[in-house]
Protein backbone atom coordinates (compact mmCIF):
# COMPACT_ATOMS: atom_id res chain seq x y z
CA UNK A 1 0.00 0.00 0.00
CA UNK A 2 2.88 2.50 0.64
CA UNK A 3 4.45 1.46 -2.04
CA UNK A 4 1.41 2.73 -4.38
CA UNK A 5 1.39 5.74 -2.55
CA UNK A 6 5.01 6.55 -3.01
CA UNK A 7 4.78 5.67 -6.59
CA UNK A 8 1.54 8.17 -6.87
CA UNK A 9 3.69 10.99 -5.65
CA UNK A 10 6.44 10.55 -7.83
CA UNK A 11 4.67 10.46 -10.97
CA UNK A 12 2.14 13.37 -9.78
CA UNK A 13 5.72 15.21 -9.36
CA UNK A 14 7.43 13.98 -12.49
CA UNK A 15 4.09 15.07 -14.25
CA UNK A 16 4.10 18.58 -12.45
CA UNK A 17 7.81 18.95 -13.60
CA UNK A 18 7.34 18.37 -16.79
CA UNK A 19 4.36 20.73 -17.13
CA UNK A 20 6.42 23.44 -15.50
CA UNK A 21 9.35 22.90 -17.85
CA UNK A 22 7.12 23.01 -20.95
CA UNK A 23 5.62 26.28 -19.58
CA UNK A 24 8.98 27.78 -19.17
CA UNK A 25 10.08 26.70 -22.35
CA UNK A 26 7.12 27.14 -24.81
CA UNK A 27 9.00 29.76 -26.63
CA UNK A 28 7.50 32.74 -24.71
CA UNK A 29 10.25 34.76 -24.56
CA UNK A 30 10.04 38.21 -21.39
CA UNK A 31 11.77 40.80 -22.28
CA UNK A 32 12.67 41.53 -18.85
CA UNK A 33 14.32 45.14 -18.77
CA UNK A 34 12.84 48.53 -17.56
CA UNK A 35 11.17 49.66 -20.13
CA UNK A 36 9.59 46.42 -20.49
CA UNK A 37 8.26 46.82 -17.13
CA UNK A 38 7.56 50.97 -17.49
CA UNK A 39 6.03 49.70 -20.54
CA UNK A 40 3.24 47.38 -18.40
CA UNK A 41 2.19 50.69 -16.04
CA UNK A 42 -1.36 51.33 -14.68
CA UNK A 43 -1.54 54.33 -17.05
CA UNK A 44 -2.84 51.73 -19.81
CA UNK A 45 -5.66 51.00 -17.69
CA UNK A 46 -6.86 54.71 -16.50
CA UNK A 47 -9.65 54.31 -19.10
CA UNK A 48 -11.09 51.32 -17.81
CA UNK A 49 -11.52 53.27 -14.49
CA UNK A 50 -13.98 55.94 -16.10
CA UNK A 51 -15.69 52.94 -18.34
CA UNK A 52 -18.26 51.70 -15.87
CA UNK A 53 -19.03 55.10 -14.19
CA UNK A 54 -22.19 56.95 -14.10
CA UNK A 55 -21.91 60.17 -15.80
CA UNK A 56 -22.15 59.22 -19.27
CA UNK A 57 -25.50 56.81 -18.76
CA UNK A 58 -26.81 59.64 -16.55
CA UNK A 59 -26.30 61.96 -20.17
CA UNK A 60 -27.81 59.52 -22.27
CA UNK A 61 -30.50 59.57 -20.01
CA UNK A 62 -31.18 63.23 -20.45
CA UNK A 63 -31.91 62.92 -24.11
CA UNK A 64 -35.50 63.01 -25.09
CA UNK A 65 -35.11 60.10 -27.13
CA UNK A 66 -33.64 57.50 -23.95
CA UNK A 67 -35.40 54.08 -23.65
CA UNK A 68 -34.37 51.96 -21.38
CA UNK A 69 -33.24 49.49 -23.87
CA UNK A 70 -30.77 52.05 -24.68
CA UNK A 71 -29.57 52.09 -21.66
CA UNK A 72 -29.43 48.21 -21.26
CA UNK A 73 -27.56 48.07 -24.82
CA UNK A 74 -25.35 50.66 -23.67
CA UNK A 75 -24.23 48.92 -20.26
CA UNK A 76 -24.02 45.51 -22.50
CA UNK A 77 -21.18 47.28 -24.49
CA UNK A 78 -19.68 49.01 -22.04
CA UNK A 79 -19.38 45.60 -20.04
CA UNK A 80 -17.96 44.07 -23.71
CA UNK A 81 -15.46 46.59 -23.71
CA UNK A 82 -14.41 46.38 -20.06
CA UNK A 83 -13.73 42.74 -20.30
CA UNK A 84 -11.49 43.17 -22.90
CA UNK A 85 -9.52 45.32 -20.43
CA UNK A 86 -9.45 42.55 -17.49
CA UNK A 87 -8.73 40.51 -20.24
CA UNK A 88 -5.10 42.66 -21.07
CA UNK A 89 -4.79 43.04 -16.96
CA UNK A 90 -5.02 39.74 -16.81
CA UNK A 91 -2.79 38.91 -18.75
CA UNK A 92 -0.02 41.85 -17.99
CA UNK A 93 -0.48 40.54 -14.26
CA UNK A 94 0.52 36.86 -15.12
CA UNK A 95 3.48 38.54 -17.64
CA UNK A 96 4.88 40.21 -14.16
CA UNK A 97 4.67 36.84 -12.73
CA UNK A 98 5.88 34.70 -14.38
CA UNK A 99 9.37 37.46 -14.99
CA UNK A 100 9.07 37.20 -11.06
CA UNK A 101 9.38 33.73 -11.00
CA UNK A 102 12.15 33.68 -13.67
CA UNK A 103 14.28 36.15 -11.08
CA UNK A 104 13.99 34.04 -8.30
CA UNK A 105 15.05 30.87 -10.50
CA UNK A 106 17.81 32.89 -11.68
CA UNK A 107 18.63 34.36 -8.16
CA UNK A 108 21.75 33.20 -7.05
CA UNK A 109 20.06 33.34 -3.15
CA UNK A 110 17.34 32.01 -1.93
CA UNK A 111 14.71 34.37 -2.44
CA UNK A 112 11.24 33.40 0.00
CA UNK A 113 10.54 36.74 0.68
CA UNK A 114 10.02 37.12 -3.12
CA UNK A 115 8.31 34.23 -3.63
CA UNK A 116 6.15 35.10 -0.02
CA UNK A 117 5.27 38.48 -1.92
CA UNK A 118 4.58 36.80 -5.25
CA UNK A 119 2.05 34.30 -3.81
CA UNK A 120 0.11 37.15 -1.54
CA UNK A 121 -0.29 39.35 -4.90
CA UNK A 122 -1.21 36.25 -7.16
CA UNK A 123 -3.84 35.31 -4.46
CA UNK A 124 -5.32 39.06 -4.43
CA UNK A 125 -5.37 39.21 -7.61
CA UNK A 126 -7.24 36.14 -8.11
CA UNK A 127 -9.90 37.08 -5.57
CA UNK A 128 -10.23 40.59 -6.99
CA UNK A 129 -11.04 39.53 -10.55
CA UNK A 130 -13.58 36.68 -9.30
CA UNK A 131 -15.14 39.73 -7.14
CA UNK A 132 -14.72 42.08 -10.09
CA UNK A 133 -16.10 39.74 -12.76
CA UNK A 134 -19.04 39.00 -10.39
CA UNK A 135 -19.71 43.06 -9.74
CA UNK A 136 -19.45 43.47 -13.53
CA UNK A 137 -22.49 40.88 -13.96
CA UNK A 138 -24.36 42.97 -11.69
CA UNK A 139 -23.54 45.95 -13.19
CA UNK A 140 -25.04 44.31 -16.49
CA UNK A 141 -28.39 44.55 -15.02
CA UNK A 142 -27.88 47.86 -13.42
CA UNK A 143 -27.82 46.64 -9.68
CA UNK A 144 -24.07 47.39 -8.68
CA UNK A 145 -20.49 49.49 -9.96
CA UNK A 146 -17.59 48.17 -10.35
CA UNK A 147 -14.57 49.34 -8.91
CA UNK A 148 -11.08 47.76 -10.03
CA UNK A 149 -8.58 50.10 -7.79
CA UNK A 150 -8.08 47.58 -5.44
CA UNK A 151 -6.97 45.34 -8.60
CA UNK A 152 -4.77 47.59 -10.03
CA UNK A 153 -3.00 48.08 -7.00
CA UNK A 154 -2.63 45.05 -6.83
CA UNK A 155 -0.73 44.87 -10.21
CA UNK A 156 1.18 47.75 -9.49
CA UNK A 157 2.73 46.30 -6.46
CA UNK A 158 3.87 43.66 -8.39
CA UNK A 159 5.47 45.08 -10.81
CA UNK A 160 7.08 47.65 -8.58
CA UNK A 161 8.40 44.86 -6.89
CA UNK A 162 9.65 43.11 -10.68
CA UNK A 163 11.22 46.95 -11.25
CA UNK A 164 13.35 47.08 -8.09
CA UNK A 165 15.20 43.84 -9.21
CA UNK A 166 15.60 44.81 -12.79
CA UNK A 167 18.53 47.21 -12.72
CA UNK A 168 17.83 50.13 -15.25
CA UNK A 169 21.12 49.94 -17.41
CA UNK A 170 19.54 46.59 -18.35
CA UNK A 171 17.55 48.19 -20.75
CA UNK A 172 19.22 47.74 -23.99
CA UNK A 173 21.37 44.62 -23.21
CA UNK A 174 18.85 41.85 -22.20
Amino acid sequence: MELMVAAAVLVCLTLAGAFMYRRLSSGTVLPVTAEWIDELSVDRYRPMMRLLEGDDLRFLSSQPDYTSAMAANFRRERCRVFRGYLTCLHSDFQRVSMALKIVMVQSRYDRPDLAAVLLQSQRAFAIGMVLVHCRLVLYRYGLATVDVADLLKVFDGARLELRSLVPAQMGAAA
